[in-house]
């Protein structure tokens, strides 16, 4: 029998009440009727604004000495900007663009499909091709295809180790536009072909293997299914691609190929006028990058819809181009949602 001792030690304390909580919204609480009133104020950022007005400054400075130097000599630019030969260099660069991306992604996507082929001996010669030309810049391969003819004076048609039926000499074939076609050619299609392998991968194999059950077609189902959804991923990536080969162009000039850089060369070698020339050249290559940059905005904006990626509460443009300026697009953006977030929770609680 236990004595009074133990049985006080061993009786349970009694748990404290439960604290008194009100179960009102927010906004039927008379103390909380002056949160809900105040004003928002932004979070101050005073680095921020010490390193956007050096920006600011130093902008000023370099649009003062454009305007103010006259060693650019604007009147020469301007004069020069639509001349015959610059705009004749200006379609062949153009021209070749169009070409080497046209070509080269066409083998890219052969061999990034060779590279996602159950076939060993595919996968290894695409490996390599992609290794191999990717690891030589591609100034070193236009000289190479521009000095084809030391290496091979002459290309047969005929058969393996037999009888040839067709010789064609290679100094007279190889030019150096089809030396820079060639070249640029296979430098675009290891890296599309790297591209689209990624775009392709990041499609779930699963939608694959449930089109497959339902007995569609392999054709049918990377058109239908598969390409579809990597075109977001493919695009970005190949708009980079396009305006890199635009302004890769430009080494063309090497092998006397006449694009807009050596037409612009071959003018200041006259008249050496060399700043202003070299300034035509650049505001074209400007012009044309910022055209081709506005397209690869409005294809990812097509490809992305039905997406997150694809802004559906309607940015467009110009909202893009005025949130890429802190000063006078994203801080008054930032401060409206801001805004509306506190305006919106006031009303949901």
């Amino acid at each position: 029998m236990s004595s009074p001792d133990t049985s006080a030690r061993t009786a349970v304390a009694p748990e404290p009440p439960p604290p008194v909580t009100d179960d009102r919204p927010l906004h039927q609480r008379p103390e909380d009727g002056q949160l809900l009133a105040a004003k928002l104020v932004p979070l101050r950022r005073p680095g921020q604004w010490i390193s956007a007005l050096a920006l600011l400054v130093l902008l000023a400075m370099f649009v003062h000495t454009l305007l103010t130097n006259k060693r650019f000599q604007w009147d020469v630019v301007g004069s020069y900007f639509l001349n015959g030969s610059i705009v004749n260099g200006l379609v062949l660069t153009l021209w070749l663009t169009a070409a080497v991306m046209a070509t080269g992604y066409l083998l890219g996507i052969g061999v990034a499909v060779m590279r996602l082929s159950g076939n060993p001996v595919l996968r290894s010669v695409s490996f390599g091709f992609v290794w191999l030309v990717r690891s030589v810049p591609p100034l070193v391969q236009l000289l190479f295809w521009y000095e084809l003819a030391s290496l091979y004076p002459q290309l047969s048609l005929g058969i393996p180790f037999g009888h040839e039926f067709a010789m064609v000499r290679t100094a007279h074939l190889f030019s150096g536009i089809l030396a820079a076609f060639v070249g640029l050619t296979l430098d675009v299609a290891a890296f599309a072909s790297e591209i689209v392998r990624g775009g392709i991968l990041s499609v779930e194999h699963g939608q694959t293997e449930a089109a497959e059950a339902l007995g569609l077609g392999r054709a049918r189902i990377f058109r239908r299914i598969v390409l579809p959804q990597a075109m977001p991923a493919i695009i970005p990536a190949t708009g980079n691609l396009l305006i890199g080969m635009l302004k890769a162009t430009s080494i063309v000039s090497v092998i006397a190929v006449q694009d807009l850089l050596y037409s612009s060369q071959l003018i200041y070698n006259q008249n050496y006028l060399i700043i202003p020339l070299l300034l035509v050249a650049t505001l074209w290559y400007i012009i044309l990058t910022t055209l081709l940059s506005i397209g690869q905005f409005f294809v990812e904006r097509h490809y992305a819809r039905g997406s997150r990626r694809g802004g559906s509460g309607g940015t467009g443009f110009w909202q893009l181009f005025r949130g890429n300026i802190p000063l006078f697009g994203a801080s008054g953006a930032n401060g409206a949602a801001g805004g509306r977030s506190g305006r919106e929770l006031a009303g949901l609680s």
